[in-house]
């Protein structure tokens, strides 16, 4: 087992009540053990944050390298109304675009 360290925290009594209801419902065998929980989902989402972050990162990146030249925003315009004009049409539903 990993060797473990002592920590003091102060937590609002509302939530320290959650942990104490999630212990007596049998979720966790302890106080303890919900908050370690809580901590590797803590875990689990920044390491997930940090990949989003990253492939978007990496998307501005292309984007910047692009060569192709830029687009005017009028230019962007027309191209939109194109694309959602072929989905109304392929579609056949209520315009796809307000």
């Amino acid at each position: 087992m990993e060797s473990t360290e002592e920590l003091t925290v102060s937590i609002p009594k509302a939530m320290m009540r959650l942990i104490r209801e999630t212990v007596a419902s049998g979720e966790f065998a302890s106080p303890d053990e919900a908050l370690r929980d809580a901590v590797r989902v803590w875990e689990r989402h920044r390491l997930e944050n940090a990949e989003v972050l990253s492939a978007i990162r990496a998307r501005v990146h292309c984007s910047l390298e692009d060569p192709r030249p830029n687009l005017t925003l009028a230019e962007v315009d027309a191209r939109l109304d194109a694309m959602f004009a072929r989905a109304e049409k392929e579609s056949g539903d209520a315009p796809v675009r307000g």
